[in-house]
């Protein structure tokens, strides 16, 4: 995980702002979020691993799954994520197993991201203070 110095730390905008302007380009409310804290993410790339954008959110006002929710931005950082290739041999099988247990974990979640992805990390967390600030 590398953290991003960057101008959003601590700035406060309504969740719903943030959506508008960033899903269009394919960011995301991340998969594990709590009713007070989650992230938008952004996969930029899958070589290797998946690497990310991820900047942190709390709810300041309201729930992150109530309408009209205001956030805190955190310290954006990227990371990336290594998977087996191919088959997971430690999936549980079964029915209700396979319709909850679905997805592989990780290898490595917090693995080394490559150089060529921290500096385009840079520039799109850049982009995003364009368009949030």
């Amino acid at each position: 995980m590398i953290p991003i110095t960057s101008e959003l730390e601590n700035h406060v905008l309504p969740l719903y702002e943030i959506e508008k302007r960033l899903k269009p380009l394919g960011y995301v409310i991340g998969g594990n979020w709590d009713y007070e804290q989650g992230t938008i993410d952004y996969k930029m790339a899958d070589d290797d691993g998946y690497q990310f954008i991820r900047i942190p959110i709390t709810a300041e006002q309201g729930l992150l799954d109530s309408p009209g929710v205001i956030v805190r931005l955190g310290t954006p950082y990227i990371l990336t994520h290594k998977y087996e290739a191919g088959i997971d041999t430690f999936a549980d099988n079964g029915v209700l197993q396979g319709s909850f247990n679905q997805f592989q974990e990780p290898v490595e979640p917090d693995a080394e991201v490559p150089d060529k992805y921290v500096e385009k990390g840079k520039k799109l967390i850049e982009h995003v203070e364009h368009l949030l600030l």
